[in-house]
């Protein structure tokens, strides 16, 4: 029997497109146990079908759809594509196979009768929203698009189905948001051309808001916006909805890997093979009418962590007006007059969710006709003081527990406490020139600018900026990152700028509509003065106070409920933190935050004062033992000053002193009056002095003639450390007899253990004869730094002479991964980029090379002696996850930078209570 071949190229692909799925489902039943196959594996569920559990699969978003439709709550039932999707989507070249396109239209299918509506049908249409939902929470990092399924048939058919002229505008509202939305996010045409078709027909009309438009003036904005659409695109806008459907859902698959994705994961952790699900549910319509409205709301204050329901709400909207900032939305509580009925239900629902998630939730909701549905619900994003004061009200709430409340605190977010606020004398005679919203506390100051790319680049070249916008978006991200603050025009305290900012940690004044702005030419007008780009600014992120120039800054001050949570991290923590510090003050501020030892003091960073600098410079120049023991002498008294204060500083606690270890290159003058002044002082030429410097320059100085190896071949300079480390010890000792003084003497990268030994026994030698002539009884330690691989994977034999380890991951990566700290920024994007590095290696622990060598270390040295201490003393000592990578490789201590101690105790104290 003969079939006659069809012409249309369109049913052409159906054709074969059915044969391929008939043959991916026979070969389906060739299976007993689905699991065997990928395409057996379930890429599709229903709300009904899922759970807050479920994270991991659904993503956040997916899971707690599926969990307020599991408790009863009003959810418009939709089904979520999972997070394998994406992965497979992305294993198959960026396409989604024809085995999960079948299974979507199937949910599809099963979501048209739950709603008993028709995905593309013209009389009783079933419209969608595409949202994505990662397993972590990025906020405007990711794709939404709404109102999906609209076409001009659909239009007429809905319009003529009601001829209620307010519905009309509805629907064409409706329809030119799809557009300018499809066109944006899924086929990437800028949205500046749309909304300059709409500035155009709002001038043309006399209107200020879109709102003011009417059915006629959006009808004719959806026909231009389609002739936009078709002259970037070259060819007409999508009438069929379910090429609308598969195209959206790609595009949120995409957007995982769009570049201010990639820049949030990347600054917070998230790994980029996570993936995101993508949720498609039913629209409901808060544009609708009057009698409509959509809204974002908190159940506790996410600036400051009161207890009262607060967010924002917008009658006849969308949610993406209350996000981008489009209009100024009203309070919440406004909402109880407009809706009294939906309001009390809210409410309720509010208390809800907080009960049973335990903690303070942020919400998306859409009242249609006066009927409350919940869009969203997730734990909120808030600021460092909210978050303290969340957990702490909370334990005491009886709603958690002391270790559910470390847990529940990012520590990074610590780091917004500890910076500079505005000093008060200077903010009490500072007049406010314009006022915003408080949208996320801090204190910021700097010149204006008025583009990302401007932020970026001012900051490049050493500049502080506060980037000013008139609305920001999520391509504004890297600018956000590199600004002090962020000032905008429009937009409330949920609007773009004022969550990512929050999540940040970024001062931000949002919605400050006094603001004139001229963004073209680089120009605002406020209180009125014209300001433009290089300007000074100052903003108060918690008053929302806008000041003209620089108001004087100072350290925060901190107690009351960051003390609680500090003290029940110490409570739980195993790890000791210690501080990186080379100066009593950088040692006071350190204790002041809870540390409990120096693990790091760079005692080179001590011979730059100008009084050292010279002798020093004469003992690189000399050329006999005497000539530099001589300018050694010089330098002693003051590195024995040094260390007294350090030792009265830390009161007892541990102090490790590393001993010199850059290059001696590092120290030589390279400006004409100090080389002379040097020739001066050794009584030689300045020729000779020239060719003294251009010796020491090194092809590689990283791994040249540095650390260990200066003692090898210059043996007078440890003994001069060595003086000064022990008779400061004896005289602080003396001063303060209950107190414990153990010196810990660490020696620099050492690769060998015989190069340990020689210079351990100059140390021993110089250190026993010091105690012996005092006629004192002092302890002390002689340790190494494990820098290199080779004394990872010979510890056992290092062990032998080292009565410590500490871990220094900054060389120590350097030279696992072969590359220079110094220069791998400049291809370390182009890493990111290709996938090849998730995170900057030097930033976050690299567990599965560097952390394997420490592990290898730790195991061998502990073999040699069980008792010895070891510790990390790299940036990574600040780093939560590298800290949770130290508690479990058996360290005794990490080590960082005085205004990351209480980042590193609350980091260590969560990998106690998740490792328990």
């Amino acid at each position: 029997m003969k079939f006659p071949l069809p012409k249309d190229k369109e049913i052409w692909y159906i054709l074969l497109l059915a044969i391929r799925y008939r043959i991916i489902l026979d070969r389906r039943s060739k299976f007993t146990k689905g699991e065997n196959t990928r395409m057996s594996k379930k890429y599709v569920y229903m709300f009904s079908e899922g759970n807050a559990q479920m994270r991991e699969l659904l993503g956040g978003k997916g899971a707690n759809l599926a969990e307020m439709t599991k408790i009863g709550l009003p959810v418009p039932q939709g089904f979520t594509i999972t997070t394998e999707a994406c992965t497979q989507y992305y294993e198959d070249g960026r396409q989604i196979n024809p085995g999960i396109q079948a299974e979507i239209m199937q949910y599809v299918a099963k979501m048209e009768e739950i709603n008993g509506k028709k995905f593309g049908d013209a009389k009783n249409p079933l419209l969608v929203s595409v949202r994505s939902g990662a397993r972590a929470s990025m906020p405007g990092m990711m794709d939404t698009i709404l109102n999906l399924g609209l076409n001009e048939e659909v239009v007429k058919t809905m319009i003529a189905g009601n001829p209620d002229p307010k519905f009309e505008r509805f629907v064409y509202d409706s329809y030119r948001r799809f557009i300018q939305m499809f066109s944006d996010v899924v086929m990437e045409v800028g949205k500046k051309y749309f909304e300059e078709l709409i500035d155009q027909m709002k001038a043309k009309k006399g209107v200020q808001n879109d709102i003011d438009l009417t059915a006629a003036d959006l009808k004719e904005l959806a026909e231009q916006f389609k002739a936009e659409y078709k002259k970037q695109i070259g060819k007409d806008f999508p009438s069929d909805p379910i090429v609308q459907l598969n195209e959206a859902i790609r595009a949120v698959f995409r957007s995982w890997d769009n570049p201010r994705a990639n820049v949030y994961r990347r600054d917070n952790d998230i790994p980029y093979s996570w993936g995101t699900a993508v949720n498609v549910m039913p629209m409901v319509f808060g544009n609708l009418n009057e009698n409509s409205g959509t809204g974002v709301a908190f159940t506790r204050d996410p600036a400051t962590g009161e207890k009262k329901l607060m967010g924002e709400f917008l009658t006849n909207a969308q949610g993406e007006d209350v996000v981008a900032g489009v209009r100024t939305p009203m309070p919440i509580s406004q909402m109880e007059e407009k809706f009294p009925e939906a309001y009390k239900q809210f409410v309720e629902v509010c208390a809800l969710l907080e009960d049973h998630y335990r903690d303070m939730q942020d919400m998306e909701f859409t009242v249609e006709n006066g009927k409350l549905f919940m869009l969203q619900c997730r734990s909120g994003k808030r600021t460092a003081q909210a978050a303290l004061k969340i957990a702490c009200d909370l334990v005491d709430e009886k709603m958690i527990t002391e270790q559910q409340a470390v847990m529940m605190i990012d520590p990074r977010n610590l780091d917004t406490l500890l910076h500079p606020q505005f000093d008060a004398a200077a903010l009490k005679a500072a007049t406010p020139m314009g006022k915003g919203l408080g949208a996320s506390p801090g204190a910021a100051c700097g010149k204006i600018v008025f583009t990302a790319d401007d932020a970026v680049a001012w900051k490049e070249r050493g500049e502080k900026v506060v980037l000013v916008r008139l609305e920001t978006s999520p391509e504004d991200i890297t600018g956000m990152k590199a600004a002090q603050g962020i000032l905008t025009v429009r937009g409330g305290m949920t609007s773009h700028a004022a969550v990512v900012a929050r999540g940040m940690g970024t001062c931000c004044v949002s919605g400050c509509g006094d603001i004139k702005m001229d963004e073209e030419n680089k120009k605002f007008e406020l209180a009125g003065k014209t300001f433009h780009e290089g300007d000074p600014i100052s903003i108060d992120g918690t008053t929302g106070n806008i000041y003209d120039g620089i108001i004087p800054t100072v350290d925060a001050t901190i107690a009351g409920t960051f003390g609680r949570i500090m003290g029940w991290a110490d409570k739980y923590r195993v790890l000791k933190v210690r501080t990186n510090a080379d100066t009593p003050r950088d040692a006071r501020k350190a204790c002041e935050l809870g540390a409990e030892g120096i693990g790091l003091c760079r005692t080179e960073h001590m011979f730059f004062d100008p009084e050292r600098i010279a002798a020093f410079r004469e003992m690189i120049c000399s050329d006999t033992v005497e000539e530099r023991e001589a300018a050694l002498d010089k330098i002693e008294p003051m590195q024995q000053a040094d260390f007294e204060a350090l030792y009265e500083a830390l009161e007892g606690n541990p102090v490790t002193i590393r001993f010199l270890d850059p290059p001696l290159h590092e120290f030589v003058p390279t400006e004409e009056a100090d080389i002379e002044a040097l020739a001066k002082a050794q009584g030689k030429s300045v020729e000779t002095i020239k060719n003294i410097i251009t010796s020491l320059h090194e092809f590689n100085p990283m791994m040249g003639h540095r650390g260990c190896r200066l003692t090898v071949t210059y043996p007078e300079i440890a003994k001069m450390q060595t003086r000064a480390v022990i008779r400061a010890a004896i005289a602080v000792q003396k001063r303060h007899p209950l107190w414990r003084i153990v010196p810990e003497i660490m020696i620099p990268l050492v690769g060998d253990a015989k190069e340990l030994k020689f210079v351990r026994d100059v140390v021993k030698e110089t250190a026993d004869k010091e105690i012996a002539d005092a006629g004192a009884a002092l302890h002390y330690e002689v340790g190494t730094m494990i820098e290199i691989p080779r004394a990872a994977l010979t510890a056992d034999e290092i062990a032998e002479y080292a009565e410590f380890f500490c871990f220094g991951t900054n060389d120590l990566t350097q030279m696992t991964f072969g590359f220079s700290r110094d220069d791998a920024g400049k291809f370390l994007t182009a890493y990111y980029d290709n996938k090849i590095y998730e995170s900057d290696p030097f930033s976050r622990l690299d567990q599965n090379g560097v952390g394997r060598l420490i592990d290898t270390a730790v195991k061998l040295g502990k073999k040699v002696r069980p008792e010895m201490h070891m510790g990390i003393c790299g940036e990574h000592g600040g780093d939560p996850s590298s800290i949770e990578f130290c508690h479990k490789v058996g360290l005794n201590y990490v080590s960082c930078s005085p205004f990351r101690v209480p980042i590193a105790r609350l980091a260590a104290a969560q990998a106690a209570i998740k490792n328990a």
